[in-house]
């Protein structure tokens, strides 16, 4: 039974297929359960057998889980995209443009748009990089915008990943297994490719590099090793743009440049893709302890002798805090109102909507400024009355460090279980890439699927899987 309160991606609140699942619910319609339910072991096999694994931190019993996959794509029509991405360019230019400014002459503070407490306070915000001009003016790399559905026409952002946004590995993997499995689905759908997105990434990546590079680019991606929890995605993305995957330990500051262990000596790197936290990508300037980064990196990047992607100090744009300020963000830089609207939210280090947040806890979901991966975070209609006590305690103890949002009616899509077909809710996230050539929206992205009824948890880490998606051609 479908719950009536959420919209139904393929058959809307009426109950009828949508225009962009018509293709696809007619061959659906011809398809044997037990062929789909052989399909989706088989699917499982695929994914076991290439070695997409998430690695959970804390827990030794899952030390690398399966990510679950449905075998129901997610189908977005062509025009719905457009709308998309026009949102989604218009916010990555904004975001872009306030990063630049809150390390050069942080004219949206002296406006009073943002509270300069919002950024000085901020543990995110790098006093290293202030006055520092990344090449070409870019900070943001590839982001990642998480979009949330509530209706036909209402999409809401629900965070921003500027740091080191992840998923696109499974995004691609998806995609590729979707191929394997159903050739003749997209002989009958005309949906865009995603697979060119690893040599648009090299193209863009290589168009970031700083000034006095003369040839052609040397590109690296630099992991923090095998037991970080992404770490599969950095040596897929390393194999499929055919550049070296590297650790802090091959890396040295040779004559001035970054320069990366061959067997033929150190050869100098222009541009480096890094999965690495800002507090551990240089010992000599961030965390002394750090054996993940590189001695001396950042000396060379404010001497513009290599580009990093992103940019440090990026991660000040993922704070929940800055979130709730991005609408006048996108319209202090940008000069127009935002295309794509946030989730309405409370800043718990304000007393009035704190006042309203512990009235309310119970139906709202609050989050820490700084969380990811959607831990500690409450719950408000699904917390247990112990649950909401302490989660009172911890916001009256450190209020600054919470915003608190409205219980959202996510949209649903169906995924395939034992017993048929049955809705889940999604989110959906799409990856962007800029350079001063200009930006780049994949065409659809990583949906995100709460496996379980009822759960609005999308997190990998969580237990929540992943689908394909599709965006038609017009």
């Amino acid at each position: 039974m479908r719950d009536m309160d959420m919209f139904d991606e393929m058959h809307g609140h009426a109950g009828q297929i949508r225009e962009a699942y018509e293709t696809f619910d007619g061959w659906l319609t011809d398809q044997d359960a037990a062929r789909l339910r052989a399909k989706q072991r088989e699917a499982e096999d695929l994914f076991r057998l290439t070695g997409i694994t998430f690695n959970v931190y804390g827990r030794a019993e899952a030390q690398e889980r399966l990510i679950p996959f449905d075998i129901i794509p997610r189908i977005i029509g062509g025009r719905e995209w457009q709308r998309l991405e026009r949102g989604i360019e218009q916010r990555v230019r904004a975001i872009n443009a306030f990063l630049h400014d809150i390390y050069h002459r942080q004219e949206i503070l002296r406006a009073g748009r943002v509270p300069h407490e919002m950024i000085a306070n901020n543990a995110a915000f790098l006093p290293q990089m202030i006055g520092v001009a990344p090449p070409g003016g870019i900070y943001t790399h590839i982001t990642g915008i998480d979009l949330v559905r509530t209706g036909p026409d209402e999409f809401f952002v629900l965070e921003d990943n500027a740091r080191t946004p992840s998923g696109v590995s499974y995004m691609l993997e998806n995609r590729e297994t979707m191929l394997r499995m159903f050739p003749e689905l997209f002989s009958k759908t005309r949906v865009r490719p995603v697979s060119d997105y690893p040599r648009n990434l090299r193209r863009s990546l290589a168009a970031s590099a700083p000034e006095p590079c003369e040839d052609t680019p040397t590109v690296a991606v630099l992991t923090p090793g095998i037991y970080n929890s992404a770490y599969y995605e950095h040596a897929f993305l390393a194999d499929k743009m055919g550049v070296e995957l590297v650790e802090g330990h091959d890396l040295r500051v040779v004559d001035g440049r970054v320069a990366m262990r061959t067997t033929r000596g150190y050869h100098p790197i222009d541009v480096l893709y890094r999965r690495v936290d800002d507090e551990f990508l240089d010992p000599l300037n961030f965390n002394p302890e750090s054996a993940l980064g590189v001695p001396g990196i950042m000396d060379v990047y404010r001497a513009g002798g290599i580009t990093i992607a992103n940019a440090p100090g990026t991660g000040i744009s993922d704070d929940k805090a800055i979130y709730s300020y991005m609408p006048e963000i996108v319209e202090f830089y940008t000069g127009e109102r935002p295309i794509l609207q946030n989730v309405p939210t409370w800043r718990c280090s304000e007393k009035e909507s704190l006042d309203y947040v512990l009235t309310n806890l119970a139906d709202l979901v609050v989050k820490e400024v700084h969380g990811s991966g959607g831990y500690g975070m409450l719950i408000g209609p699904a917390a247990s009355k112990k649950e909401l006590k302490d989660f009172e305690r911890k916001l009256r103890a450190r209020p600054s460090n919470y915003i608190a949002q409205p219980t959202l009616s996510l949209s649903t899509v169906p995924v395939f279980t034992k017993t048929g077909l049955a809705p889940r809710n999604v989110d959906l996230r799409p990856f962007v890439l800029m350079s001063k050539d200009g930006i780049q929206v994949t065409p659809g992205g990583l949906t995100r699927v709460a496996m379980k009824k009822g759960s609005l948890v999308v997190n990998s880490s969580q237990g929540g899987g992943t689908k394909d998606t599709w965006v038609l051609e017009d």
